[in-house]
């Protein structure tokens, strides 16, 4: 009897609890509601030292902290959400932990295919996003499942960047599009149509500095699923962007909080929104002048 009373109290506090969220992001929609952002999960493994826990708990902090921040983002109506969810630096790290931090993926990866997980709720299509031939088997199998299992979902974007830094994808893109534009070149010249253009000698000095636009780089980017960030966040107190979204992120408001990742709260993310918003104006203005 006395379980069946706490459970309703419960139950009554959740829902006037989420009930005063949703007000808040009603008033906060009065202003500008950043379309996408990105997270640095920084401070896994300091949280797991400072509460004295065993190794990995940290990060299994970090993930119920991940729900929380995709469960809010998604109640605001925010669209995109990127993560760094695995670094391709992190590989250098000692193979015991590389390795717990491969399973613990692959058991969270298959959690998102589940019904009742936060994708299916909201409507989420999760992308990979990354060098994933680097991945261990199992995780880029459970990866390429979770992308096919949610392809149908349209509501709304989550990007999950593993096996991946901003000098991997620039220089992935850089290649794609020279490839692409070599066998663009090669068909027109054995149409006959390409006027020998594969010797490239005979093409004016602007014409062939212009053979590769940034419209044919920036299709090749690994996060060109989502527009460009509007918001970075990164935990821990740093204020280092370590190899993310550098391409991306050049007019997005950076926001650093000095807490660890696993004790990142509604009121963090509150205070983020209402940071952009004051400055939503000038990063617009910044943004046009390109």
């Amino acid at each position: 009897m006395k379980k069946d009373g706490r459970s309703r109290i419960n139950w009554i506090f959740e829902n006037f609890v989420t009930f005063l969220r949703r007000c808040t992001f009603r008033v906060l929609s009065v202003g500008p509601i950043p379309e996408h952002i990105a997270y640095i999960m920084d401070g896994n493994r300091r949280y797991a030292k400072k509460q004295n826990l065993i190794e990995g708990t940290g990060h299994r902090a970090g993930f119920l902290a991940l729900m929380s921040m995709l469960k809010y983002c998604y109640e605001m109506g925010v669209r995109y959400v990127t993560i760094y969810a695995f670094s391709i630096d992190n590989f250098k790290r000692r193979p015991e932990e590389v390795q717990s931090l491969m399973d613990l993926m692959q058991e969270k990866i298959e959690g998102l295919m589940e019904e009742e997980s936060i994708v299916n709720r909201y409507g989420v299509r999760v992308h990979f996003l990354g060098n994933l031939k680097l991945l261990s088997e199992p995780v880029r199998l459970a990866a390429e499942r979770a992308m096919v299992a949610t392809a149908n979902n349209s509501k709304a974007v989550l990007s999950i960047c593993v096996a991946y830094n901003s000098t991997n994808e620039i220089v992935h893109a850089v290649e794609k599009a020279c490839e692409e534009k070599w066998e663009e070149i090669s068909l027109l010249n054995a149409s006959g149509s390409g006027y020998g253009l594969i010797g490239l000698e005979c093409i004016e000095k602007d014409e062939r500095e212009n053979l590769i636009k940034l419209i044919d780089i920036e299709k090749h980017m690994y996060v060109s699923v989502a527009p460009d960030p509007d918001i970075l966040i990164r935990t821990s107190g740093e204020t280092r962007l370590s190899n993310f979204l550098l391409w991306q992120s050049a007019y997005c408001y950076l926001y650093s909080t000095p807490v660890l990742w696993p004790e990142i709260g509604f009121r963090h993310l509150l205070w983020a929104i209402l940071n952009f918003q004051r400055n939503h104006f000038y990063l617009e203005k910044k943004r046009k002048q390109l």
